[in-house]
């Protein structure tokens, strides 16, 4: 077990912590301050146009904008209204809630922006290829099974193995 303790940027928020595992998974004995949901946890964005800011506040300056209705992010801290969000990158920041969705998404990642990833018709490699994704491209999240998740898209509806996706957990099962 790890304490993480993050720091608020408002005066009169302070520190919070919790105790979790920091192997990236979700705890689900973790439980949001605000929300009372899992942290962390993974929720998508329902804007194509969503800021950035250094902190839960207004008045932090925007730091980024978000493009990409439908992103996936990674909400990792709560303070009031807002959630402090990791991106597929890396990167971290403050988003209103509001600007956020529980549906959930995902974003093919390769281990080379060349690399094709195969997308079958069944969880089962042996079973025909019905398309290869580009690593970026971002799909909703039907279900997730025993290492393999079902995915659509744009022109595309099929499994896929669960460790070429950031949006999902290592193992997490999702109906």
């Amino acid at each position: 077990m790890a304490l993480k303790c993050y720091w608020s940027v408002a005066v009169l928020a302070g520190v919070f912590c919790h105790v979790g595992v920091t192997t990236g998974h979700a705890a689900k004995d973790i439980m949001g301050p605000v929300s009372g949901l899992p942290m962390p946890r993974y929720v998508s964005l329902k804007s194509d146009h969503v800021n950035v800011r250094g902190g839960p506040t207004k008045d932090n300056d925007v730091s980024w904008v978000y493009t990409r209705v439908g992103l996936p992010v990674e909400i990792t801290a709560e303070f009031e209204n807002w959630r402090r969000v990791r991106d597929s990158e890396g990167s971290e920041g403050w988003v209103y809630h509001s600007l956020l969705s529980g549906k959930r998404t995902a974003v093919v990642t390769l281990k080379s922006k060349d690399d094709l990833a195969p997308l079958y018709d069944r969880a089962d490699p042996a079973s025909a290829v019905s398309a290869k994704l580009q690593a970026g491209v971002i799909a909703s999240v039907k279900r997730c099974s025993a290492g393999w998740c079902r995915i659509t898209g744009s022109g595309f509806d099929g499994w896929i193995e669960q460790q070429r996706l950031w949006g999902v957990y290592a193992d997490e099962k999702i109906d």
